[in-house]
């Protein structure tokens, strides 16, 4: 199917945060692009307008089915089904994570320079945010792990949210390196949230390591965060999930995002995942391309 890339959409007077500024103004602050997503993705939430009744929605079978698909095709990661639970929001999972396992004074650990609304989700819940800085040296970041191990290991710590591949420095972590965070919080009894928002837009060639498939360590201390919104532009949607495999730890995860009401789907949410994690490889690609054509030119 040919994708258009260079369609010009009017995106004004249509309820966009990104471009509701003044005319001339440039919006370039928010991770919104101005291309159409796939139509796959339209024509499934155009099919699901057509049945004309918009009750109570449930994230059944086929929306776990198509998002373990996607990182298994796409990431060599063999992820079980029940091990998935429905959320609105990376950002309102995180915040509700900080709730539900720590408590009022602990500290949690972000890697700086880093997403500024993770500082909301921990300040605004009375936490105190600690900051492992990456070091920068000649182009690239890196992470210091002796100040990392200090302060993992100061017993207020109690969890880490790892930027997983980092925003806004680019870095795609290694196994090596997520294998050394995941042991270093194990030691010190520190749970962690990856977020992995932004898994799918490495350059053509590179590809991130879930930290979930690194090791069971790995996997059995840590909470997933996993969204099809940057990807495909589908923040609006209000679609996204968390991937836990430690039973426990999902249990509570999954009351967290009860009480805070964020567990429940619009109707188009679910639809809109399903058609990106099952029908949306070529237009990713095509994407992909693209913008390594442009690099090129």
């Amino acid at each position: 199917m040919p994708y258009h890339f260079d369609k010009l959409t009017q995106r004004r007077g249509t309820g966009s945060m990104k471009w509701d500024v003044p005319e001339g103004e440039l919006p370039m602050w928010v991770a919104d692009m101005d291309f159409e997503t796939a139509p796959e993705i339209t024509e499934a939430i155009k099919k699901r307008a057509e049945h004309g009744i918009f009750g109570y929605t449930a994230a059944g079978p086929d929306w776990r089915e198509a998002i373990a698909g996607w990182w298994e095709r796409r990431h060599g990661f063999r992820m079980e089904r029940d091990w998935l639970v429905f959320t609105t929001g990376v950002v309102c999972a995180v915040s509700s994570a900080v709730r539900k396992l720590t408590t009022v004074g602990e500290n949690v650990l972000v890697q700086t320079p880093v997403y500024n609304i993770f500082f909301n989700s921990i300040r605004n819940n009375g936490r105190n945010v600690l900051e492992n800085r990456l070091l920068y040296e000649r182009g690239i970041y890196g992470i210091d792990w002796a100040d990392l191990e200090k302060k993992l290991s100061d017993p207020q710590t109690t969890l880490m949210i790892l930027c997983n591949p980092h925003n806004p420095t680019g870095m795609i972590w290694t196994r090596e390196e997520l294998r050394r965070i995941g042991e270093l919080c194990a030691a010190s009894h520190v749970r962690v949230i990856s977020d992995e928002i932004h898994c799918d837009l490495t350059d053509p060639g590179y590809d991130y390591i879930p930290f979930a498939s690194v090791s069971k360590e790995c996997a059995q201390n840590s909470v997933t965060c996993l969204a099809p919104t940057k990807t495909f532009n589908l923040a609006g949607l209000q679609t996204a999930a968390v991937m836990v495999p430690n039973d426990e730890l999902r249990h509570k995860i999954e009351r967290g995002l009860n009480t805070d009401e964020v567990a429940e789907p619009n109707v188009f949410a679910v639809e809109g995942a399903i058609a990106a994690f099952a029908k949306g490889d070529g237009w990713l690609d095509s994407s992909g391309n693209m913008w390594l054509r442009t690099k090129r030119q």
